[in-house]
């Protein structure tokens, strides 16, 4: 319980001072995962199946695919994505870093300094279908 309490960010804001919202990196990771795989093209985190990223638990301790980076209210995101087949990846990765930003700010309220898209892997489609 300790080390989660480590790992958070604190905001504060509007009228009255009610005390602190902390939001751990592992919930920003969640939602920069999800955000990102929202985006057509996209076919996964790397290292990480839809069924072990979002399980019936509905949170998962680690993100794979995601690291969180919090420095004074400003998030840093490198995120590792598998793409599918036939995608442009500079746009594709573009659409990505969109998402991601506009996901974060507007469900924690912090600002995004960077996010960093590394493309691990392409899924190519089983032609044994057609056979």
């Amino acid at each position: 319980m300790a080390q989660d309490m480590e790992n958070t960010n604190e905001i504060t804001g509007g009228e009255i001072d009610l005390g602190t919202v902390k939001i751990a990196d592992d919930v920003v990771g969640m939602i920069a995962a999800y955000a990102a795989m929202e985006v057509e093209g996209v076919h996964g985190m790397a290292g990480a199946s839809s069924s072990s990223l979002f399980g019936k638990s509905g949170y998962k301790k680690s993100v794979k695919g995601v690291k969180v980076e919090l420095s004074d209210s400003s998030v840093k995101v490198d995120l590792a994505v598998t793409m599918d087949y036939g995608y442009n990846i500079p746009t594709t990765s573009s659409k990505v870093q969109t998402r991601v930003k506009a996901a974060i700010e507007n469900m924690t309220g912090l600002g995004v300094s960077d996010i960093n898209v590394r493309i691990a892997g392409i899924n190519i489609p089983d032609d044994s279908e057609e056979t």
